[in-house]
Formats: structure tokens, sequence, C-alpha cells
């Protein structure tokens, strides 16, 4: 039906006539983002008393002037320059509404409306699933939920979801995946074993959130019931229009879902997951916001907690309104095994989940043979177009400073990219690759740059150190220190292969060692 169709950016450049499919495009895509509405839930709110939550004026004004003067205005038209600039002001008005706000557990409509903008999540767009919807919302409610969500992660007990490595301090992708890697690793080097890592896919996931749950979830947490209803109020009853260039949809009313732009939809989405967690000791459930992997330990051909582990997946998911999107959800198996056995499929709602070679994992691809060939020559290919941008630059003039920070920050940022996690393992020839490009653009700038080996194990101790700082991190307990008399020195992880002993955790006690 929508084959052909044109990104959002083709949209606006398009000097033809508006035809019929232009201006009925907003309102198609304003009713498939709100397919997730359940009407049937309730939306009263249980009787509380009143919040005891307050901001000052000091506060307000603090989350005022950090707000980024670059970011566009929400429905309301007030742009973030002006909040900024004008912040002492307005503080002490908009600090009784939200006390207010706070006081009374509502939103105010005008606060929660949103405008969607469709980014196409691919160059050419076939079906209305091939947008995401970004949410423009008042950049005053985003300084109010700013602070709210400061108070909320303030209350939470910081051992809550510790395999959640999404919104939380001192957590990125990087810690995902080397904590992902080395749990495969440590169990590889086992006699007998393999491994199964399921890369779950969900359907909107932010979208299917449903507010009464969630509040339920967040009282067993110990917040403050009043703060709930509030929390409630912002979900509910949200004013949503789709605009597509100068088109704008009839507005819908929505009630279910959290969207996305808001700043408080990743950590309600977090914790309304907390509870997924693994049942079985053999199997561990690593989260990124809505990315989620069940990485299953097998030993012995047993795969019966692993199994069962996706079945008790499943069950979670169509009690907490979450859908499971088979299609894209892929197993990968890793099996080093000489004397391999077929492995039986995985089957979600009677679909057979496909087995993949290869899959991209929060920004790297990852391998069944756990090699890094592909992700090299992934991001030696995307850095090697930047390098035709890099001399471009350099023909129009620009300094050798400026060709640096070009530099640093569009292709080294490719190509350092969770470098802890994988550069260990890289073979010669991939590293070969690698340090070319940086050669390369070492003769177009005309500096001095740092060698990727430099950048990996100066970035492997810094990690480290951060790690042994941060008691609640999850792999805290990697880092043991040895007795007193040896101050400074960490027991090392015994290793047969020699993929485990290149990988991150191991490289950096050697380093930790290495500089006492």
């Amino acid at each position: 039906m929508w084959q052909g169709l044109q990104s959002i950016t083709d949209y606006r450049k398009k000097s033809s006539p508006v035809t019929d499919q232009d201006v009925l495009l907003p309102g198609r895509l304003n009713n498939f983002f709100a397919r997730f509405e359940d009407n049937t839930v309730p939306l009263t709110r249980p009787a509380t008393k009143t919040c005891g939550l307050s901001f000052t004026a000091a506060e307000v004004s603090k989350t005022f002037k950090r707000v980024n003067p670059r970011k566009a205005a929400g429905p309301d038209g007030i742009p973030s320059r002006a909040l900024r600039a004008c912040a002492d002001q307005l503080a002490g008005v908009f600090t009784d509404i939200f006390n207010q706000s706070l006081y009374q557990s509502a939103v105010p409509t005008c606060f929660k409306r949103a405008t969607i903008v469709p980014v196409p999540k691919k160059a050419k767009v076939t079906e209305l699933n091939d947008y995401r919807p970004v949410a423009l919302t008042s950049v005053i409610m985003k300084c109010f939920e700013r602070l709210v969500k400061d108070h909320i992660t303030s209350n939470l007990p910081d051992t809550l979801d510790p395999l959640q490595f999404a919104n939380q301090p001192n957590r990125s992708t990087n810690d995902a995946i080397s904590t992902t890697l080395h749990t495969a690793l440590t169990h590889l080097d086992k006699r007998n074993t393999y491994v199964r890592m399921l890369f779950i896919d969900y359907s909107s996931a932010f979208n299917t959130i449903v507010p009464s749950k969630l509040v339920i979830k967040l009282e067993t947490l110990g917040l403050d019931p009043a703060l709930c209803n509030w929390v409630l109020d912002f979900l509910t009853g949200r004013p949503q229009v789709v605009r597509v260039g100068n088109n704008i949809s009839t507005p819908l009313i929505l009630n279910t879902g959290a969207p996305q732009g808001c700043v408080l939809s990743p950590l309600l989405y977090s914790l309304f997951t907390h509870d997924c967690v693994a049942t079985h000791a053999s199997n561990s459930i690593i989260k990124f916001a809505d990315d989620t992997t069940v990485v299953g330990l097998i030993t012995n051909n047993d795969e019966t907690a692993y199994r069962e582990e996706v079945r008790a997946l499943g069950v979670w998911c169509q009690e907490n309104n979450l859908t499971l999107n088979v299609n894209k959800t892929k197993e990968m198996i890793v099996d080093f095994r000489k004397q391999q056995r077929e492995h039986p499929p995985i089957h979600i709602d009677g679909t057979v989940v496909e087995r993949v070679a290869s899959f991209k994992f929060l920004g790297i691809h990852i391998t069944d043979k756990l090699n890094w060939s592909t992700h090299t020559d992934s991001i030696v290919k995307k850095a090697q177009q930047r390098l035709f941008n890099l001399r471009r630059l350099k023909k129009f003039g620009l300094s050798p400073k400026a060709l640096t920070n070009f530099y640093r920050c569009t292709i080294e940022s490719i190509l350092a990219g969770c470098i802890t996690a994988w550069y260990g393992n890289c073979t010669a020839l991939n590293r070969k690759a690698i340090q070319r490009v940086v050669r390369s653009a070492q003769r177009i700038t005309g500096g001095k740059l740092p060698a990727l080996q430099d950048t990996y194990t100066t970035r492997c101790y810094r990690k480290a150190i951060k790690i042994i700082k941060d008691i609640n991190h999850p792999s805290h307990c990697l880092f043991t220190p040895l007795s007193s008399r040896r101050r400074g020195q960490y027991r090392c992880i015994k290793a047969g292969t020699e993929r485990l002993k290149n990988s991150f955790y191991l490289k950096a006690i050697r380093l930790l060692n290495s500089h006492h």
C-alpha cells in the first residue's frame, strides 16, 4: 500500500502539488502509532494524601539554565533559548505551578500535548512501521520531568536492576556488551559447553506501557502513592497530533504508553521492566532500555533451564502487555566444540525463531565465532566514507586543529566505539585495517593522532577504575584485591583460552597490576 513512500526529508523538499496521500498520511500515522491504545483499562485514581514533594525556585532556575538552547520548541511554541535566558525571572512562577501540580497529583493538559514527528528508520520507507515516532513536547514540562526524575532515582535502591544498563550512572552499552561477552566466554572456557543468545525485539515497547500497571509497580518500590498518581495523570489524557511537513493530523487522546522524547519515559520503562529477570542461575537477562538479551549457558546439552526461561519471558510479556516481535527476534548459538550436535530451534508463540551467524548487538557486530572481522570491516568502511569529508575540509583551508577535532568527532568515534569490549580479541589483520584509517587521517590533518592500541589501553584502565569505585556495578566483584601486603594488586581470573585471556576484564586486571 505504501510502496515507494518517501522519507520525511524528501517530503519537505517536494515541489509537486500536495496529493491526497500527503494530506492523509499524518492521520494514518497517528492512528498507527496509537494502535496499542487500550480503552478497557480503568483510569480512576485511588484517593491518597497530597504529595509531599516540592521544589524550590533555585532548583527550578538551575534546571532551566541546563536546557539545551538548540532543542526544538514543543507544541506551546516556547523556545528553549528564551527559557534559559530568563531562568531567574521565570523560576518563581513555574515553581508555584510545579508544586501545585504535585500537590494535586495532576499535570496541566497544555504540558502533556505532544507533536509527533515521524522519523524514517531506514532510507527507503515501504510501510508505516518504518517510521519511528519522536515526540516534541513542552520544554517547560521536560524541565519539570527532570526534577521529578532526579527525585525518583534518589529514592530507588542502587541494586534494583543490576543488569539494566540504561539510565544509570556509570553504565553504558559498553558495560552491557562486556558483561554479555564475559558471561559467555567464562562459560565456554569449561568442557562440553555452549551458549545460546536470544536477542529480543519488542513491538513499540514504550507505546505499550499500561500506566495503571506501572503505578502498581512504582508503589511496590516504595514511591509516594501521591507521586505515583501524578505519574498516572502524566501518562494519561495526552493529546497527540502527527506533523508531516505542513500537514497536521486531528488530535487523539492517549491513555497508554510513554511518549518517546519525554525525559521520564526511559526511566519509567526501566522501572516497568525491573521485574523481568532470569529465574535460573544458568541464564542471564541483560537489558539496555528495551534491548533485551537472554544468555543461556548450556552444559552437557541440557537446555531445559534455557527453554523454560524463554517460555517464562513470553508469559511475563503477556502479563505486562509487551508484544514480542518474533520475526525480528533472532538467536545465535556459540559452540566451539569439535563434535557439535544439531541444536533444536526455539519457538515463541508457535513460531520458530530465526538462527543467525551474526547480529548487530547494541551497535557492534557480534558473530557466532566471537571474532571481530565483521565488525571491523563495517567500521572501517564507515570511517573511510568520513575520510572523504575530511579531505574536502582540508581543501577548503581548515586549520589542522579544526581537522583534528572533526576526525575525533566523526571518525575516531566510529573506530573506538565500545572498543574495550572487542578490540582485545581482534586479529592482527583487523588491527592493521583500522590503523590504516588512522594513518590516512593523520596525513590529512597534518598532526599526530593517537594509535587505536593506545586508545584501547587507556580506556580499559579508566573503565576499570570506574568499576572498582562503583560497588553497585555488576562487574565490581570481578576485581578482587589481594592481601594488604600487596596493595593495589588484583586477583587474576583463571583462563584456559586466548579468547577469555584477551577479553576486557582480564586485560583490565593486568593493566591495574602493572600500574602498581
